[in-house]
């Protein structure tokens, strides 16, 4: 059962919307209950200047349950997004969230233009991998001892042209 306090339901309505400066204390604290590794502050504060920083808030409260952060990186002439970090507070998880920011922020980087969109995955977080092959990202490579802890990535890439 979700805390009606803290977690989303999926009777929650959800509006996408971009970040500001204001939001990254609530964002920081969804990264840190997200990850054993957390993103710093400051490279918070450095995306505010990405394409694509979004939050997933419930429209009646204004909570932050969630969000995405991307980037294009040139490609020789076929621009790829970059998905860099997406993470959903751990209450609010398997309500749809994840997947409508994952899309958003992909519908975002193909109006940027980019063809395709890759992301980095720890390979036992599987849960993660699942949203993502559920949106259409295929495994590309594997990276050994990609994380600091040394546990393998996958490269996950997304043909905007192919779908």
């Amino acid at each position: 059962m979700i805390d009606p306090v803290d977690g989303a339901s999926q009777a929650d309505e959800i509006t996408i919307r971009a970040v500001e400066r204001a939001d990254l204390l609530e964002i920081l604290r969804i990264e840190r209950a997200s990850f054993e590794n957390p993103w710093p502050y400051q490279a918070f504060t450095s995306a505010l200047d990405d394409p694509v920083f979004l939050a997933a808030t419930a429209t009646e409260t204004a909570k932050i349950h969630g969000y995405v952060i991307g980037d294009i990186m040139p490609n020789h002439g076929r621009d790829r997004g970059h998905i860099k970090d997406l993470a959903v507070s751990p209450s609010a998880r398997r309500n749809g969230i994840g997947q409508t920011l994952l899309w958003t922020a992909i519908r975002q980087l193909a109006t940027t233009g980019a063809v395709t969109v890759k992301l980095e995955v720890r390979a036992g977080n599987t849960p993660a991998q699942s949203l993502y092959e559920a949106v259409g990202f295929e495994v590309s490579r594997r990276v050994p001892r990609y994380y600091n802890d040394g546990e393998d990535a996958l490269i996950l890439v997304l043909d905007l042209q192919s779908s």
